[in-house]
């Protein structure tokens, strides 16, 4: 049951009337109504790991439905589960559930190995620990383990438990492409061991030391918000209906601007194309379309207070998507949306978008400053030449680095990204930014000049 705005993969398995979830996302709804559909019971919730990317949804599960919370060794929290032993199997209907402890991303990572009725390995859900193409990163725990030596877990843990199995066995990792829980993960969402012992990196022989290289090299600096959902995870939170129903409150234009004077940040949920034609000043965009919840939690403090201005019907779905990455101090939204603020006489600022044909224009006379917002990877792939690189992801921090006074023409791979970068600079008094439409996507298809890496070339 995948998640596309958190790059997450939950899991439920039915077998003879009883079922099991892994890794549920925080609204309970979409288990509860497929639980209603086949008549199952929840019999399990298995967690991997304590989830730092999003607030998981097992406690409210477990307390709606009766359902056990299991983790694997090493998990300590503060209300009650199952703790299961290395090895340990779980039954449910005709088939088999075995824990096997994986240490490496986390201490208490766990993966859980399924046989069928006839007691065969079918496939095995790994969490964080191994992705398509990928492993989780081991960087996570703050000071209180190194990167070494949780890579060094797991080294043990891939090579012990996971590549002795067939490589017949489905490989159902918890994340896909975008997550920033690894450091480039596959765009596919499953795969058989066998393939990605030929394919994914990190399966490959080697000695521990280039394996604690080959993981912990590269890694960009975790989310902030990564420390502090975990800890929600570990120690438990609001029910997430009353979270809900506290912060889906329908507030007017003079409320919403008696919130930003007091500090609120205007989160405007719209698509990139809406929000340049007419936003509230010092409004951050961030696109239900796109990955929504990674980049709130990325880009803004877990603590800020939010009010929502979204399209009319959008609003409990920003909301509810905010708190599934743990942002609950949420005011309220705009009621009938931008309309309203124009309507009520508020002042509305705008940006400008050109098309990469405009943009392989201007930059001729390389008067223009190209501000490229993507990932490090994909600017070393390809580029346009005397763009300066500038991660999204960072943009805030590195503000003091660019000029006010100048117009930066901003890009990403397809303009979500770029928008978002826009509002930022907007925000924080750059006049001028002016957006590319389609990215590099489609820049790469102009006349604009592009440099290419030796490796891609070749």
């Amino acid at each position: 049951m995948y998640t596309s705005c958190l790059a997450e993969s939950a899991y439920y398995i039915e077998s003879d009337g009883e079922a099991a979830i892994i890794d549920p996302i925080r609204e309970t709804t979409p288990y509860l109504e497929k639980l209603k559909s086949t008549g199952a019971k929840l019999k399990f919730v298995f967690e991997t790991h304590f989830h730092a990317d999003f607030v998981s949804g097992h406690i409210d599960l477990a307390k709606k439905t009766g359902a056990k919370i299991v983790f694997g060794p090493l998990a300590e929290t503060k209300y009650e589960v199952v703790n299961a032993k290395d090895g340990e199997f779980f039954s449910l209907g005709k088939i088999k559930i075995k824990v096997l402890h994986t240490p490496g991303h986390t201490p208490e990572s766990s993966c859980f190995l399924l046989l069928d009725e006839k007691g065969k390995e079918h496939c095995i859900f790994t969490g964080d620990t191994l992705f398509i193409g990928d492993v989780g990163r081991a960087d996570l725990l703050d000071g209180k383990m190194s990167s070494a030596e949780l890579a060094s877990l797991l080294y043990d843990s891939l090579n012990n438990k996971i590549k002795p199995l067939s490589d017949e066995v489905l490989i159902y990792p918890a994340h896909g492409a975008g997550s920033s829980c690894g450091k480039n993960i596959g765009k596919e969402t499953w795969d058989t061991l066998g393939q990605q012992k030929k394919t994914n990196y990190a399966l490959q022989e080697m000695s521990r030391e280039d394996f604690i290289k080959a993981v912990t090299d590269g890694l960009s600096a975790p989310p902030q918000y990564f420390f502090k959902d975990a800890l929600i995870n570990k120690n438990g939170y609001d029910n997430i209906d009353e979270v809900m129903s506290r912060n889906l409150k329908a507030l007017d234009a003079e409320e919403i601007k008696n919130e930003i004077i007091n500090g609120t940040l205007v989160l405007d949920t719209r698509d990139p194309d809406s929000f340049e034609k007419g936003f509230i000043k010092g409004a951050l965009n961030i696109g239900l379309g796109g990955q929504y919840a990674i980049w709130l939690g990325t880009l803004v403090d877990i603590n800020q207070k939010l009010v929502i201005v979204s399209d009319e019907g959008k609003e409990n779905d920003s909301i509810l998507r905010a708190a599934r990455v743990g942002f609950e101090n949420v005011k309220g939204f705009l009621k009938g949306g931008m309309a309203a603020w124009v309507k009520a006489g508020k002042p509305v600022e705008k940006i400008q978008s050109i098309t990469p044909k405009e943009f392989a224009d201007k930059i001729k006379d390389w008067k223009q400053n190209v501000l490229d917002v993507r990932k490090t990877p994909e600017y070393e792939t390809a580029h346009v030449k005397g763009a300066e690189l500038m991660e999204l992801a960072s943009l805030s921090k590195n503000l003091n680095k660019l000029d006010k006074q100048k117009t930066y023409l901003v890009h990403c791979a397809g303009g979500y990204r770029s928008m978002i970068a826009s509002s930022i600079l907007k925000a924080n008094g750059f006049e001028n930014p002016v957006n590319v439409y389609g990215g590099f996507n489609q820049i790469k298809n102009t006349s604009a000049p592009i440099a290419v890496s030796t490796e891609t070339s070749t």
